[in-house]
């Protein structure tokens, strides 16, 4: 339940911080001025760089912290054995069966009665 929990936060976490990094103006041109972007200017203000990156220092933090959480979270949850899965070997007839295969790989050894 807690792993599920972590997980939802951590993608909206993630999403979150895609989003506030898109928004941002990139410092000194780059590739926004090689395809025609506005280099100079800023579609919300002057003073929102300083809060998108502030905005941005918190949100990766807690970025950070989640994905350790639902590491730990993940980490004690037991594996699920779903119809696929063994989870162990079956267990040997209880009488008269035949022996096992050798671990060579062989013909099994003939029965006798």
């Amino acid at each position: 339940m807690i792993a599920t929990i972590c997980m939802i936060l951590f993608l909206m976490t993630s999403v979150i911080l895609t989003l506030l990094v898109l928004i941002q103006r990139g410092r000194g041109g780059g590739l926004a001025g090689a395809f025609g972007g506005a280099g100079g200017s800023s579609a919300f203000g002057t003073k929102t760089a300083d809060v998108f990156t502030k905005a941005t220092a918190v949100i990766g933090g807690i970025f950070f912290l989640l994905a350790i959480l639902t590491a730990f979270a993940m980490h004690e949850q037991p594996a699920a054995t779903g119809p696929g899965t063994e989870a162990e070997a079956p267990a040997a007839p209880a009488g008269g069966g035949a022996p096992p295969a050798p671990a060579g790989g062989g013909a099994p050894a003939p029965v006798q009665k």
